[in-house]
């Protein structure tokens, strides 16, 4: 079961260091990452697996949120222009293609996370 609490405080600590981070642009932005990871990840407890999957959610959060705004964006823009199938269909594949990278770009939080989990153990 997803511990939500300890995905919105590690997302939360991410967004933070990484806005603060930009005076700071590679190490900031890399450092949100990995910072709110692993606080997902210890506070969620229960080992590596557990770990990961809370850091991973904590690091992908803001891109699985901004892939649901632009899928159901352009997928309305797209059918208001179209107005067929074609606008439903580009509407949902940059949908998938954003979720992906979202959890692409989350793989530095997932790995975080996995050591904040073992960490705490439980």
């Amino acid at each position: 079961m997803v511990d939500w609490r300890a995905v919105t405080i590690g997302f939360a600590v991410g967004l933070v260091i990484s806005v603060v981070g930009l005076a700071l642009p590679v190490i900031g932005q890399i450092g949100g990452g990995l910072i709110g990871g692993f606080v997902a990840g210890y506070l969620a407890g229960g080992g590596l697996g557990n770990g990961a999957w809370h850091g991973m959610l904590a690091g992908a959060l803001g891109g699985i949120l901004l892939a649901i705004f632009v899928g159901v964006a352009t997928t309305a823009l797209g059918f208001a222009i179209n107005q067929s199938v074609a606008g439903l269909i580009g509407g949902a594949s940059l949908f998938f293609v954003a979720l992906f990278l979202a959890a692409l770009f989350a793989l530095d939080s997932a790995i975080a996370g996995a050591i904040g989990g073992a960490l705490r153990g439980e």
